[in-house]
């Protein structure tokens, strides 16, 4: 009886522990960073239902390590955004879900990436401001989320945020895209954070 009731705890005591280190495996690979396989990315891609939209946007820049001046080569770039509308357009890959309007790219040499995109909406439901959220994977370094890309020319984006935006983060982060040849083109070059 003191056998079985030993064996007993153990077994308890196993399944106490073991879900909790099966679940932090797998959070490691959760990130929709790696849906796509690393040797697929190039400095170049285009978002889902770029040719169908009215704001088409060219999103381009250099990414440079924390000195802020040597380019950052194989730096895994990777963005999500809502639709025009302001509303995230989440589709579903078996028991998955993702949002559809995403996108890879993998630095140059040169630390270059460009996105073919759309400028997307604001939700006015929740005040939600127009942006592009970016999540950073360097080599040999655990993906991490930078601040969000904004829109200079967005109506949710008083006075006031500005101030607050300008005070608190990197002013580059608001773009004010320019059209060339009928394309809304934005530059934003990233300095890696040298903390993480």
């Amino acid at each position: 009886m003191k056998n079985l009731i030993t064996l007993f705890c153990l077994i308890c005591f196993y399944s106490a522990f073991n879900p909790v280190t099966s679940q932090n495996s797998d959070s490691e690979n959760n990130s929709p960073l790696y849906d796509r396989l690393e040797s697929q990315l190039t400095n170049t891609d285009t978002i889902p239902d770029f040719r169908s939209k009215a704001n088409k946007l060219k999103l381009t820049g250099i990414i440079y390590e924390s000195d802020g001046v040597t380019p950052a080569k194989d730096v895994i770039l990777f963005i999500e955004q809502p639709d025009e509308d302001g509303d995230f357009d989440l589709r579903r890959s078996g028991d998955e879900r993702y949002v559809f309007h995403r996108s890879w790219v993998k630095t140059d040499s040169d630390g270059k990436y460009t996105f073919y995109t759309f400028v997307p909406g604001n939700d006015r439901r929740y005040n939600q401001l127009q942006q592009i959220f970016p999540v950073i994977k360097e080599p040999t370094k655990a993906e991490y989320e930078i601040e969000t890309f904004l829109f200079n020319d967005d109506p949710l984006l008083t006075k006031r945020c500005r101030k607050r935006i300008l005070k608190k983060s990197n002013p580059t982060r608001i773009l004010e895209p320019k059209t060339v040849d009928g394309l809304l083109v934005a530059q934003r070059d990233i300095v890696l954070s040298a903390s993480i």
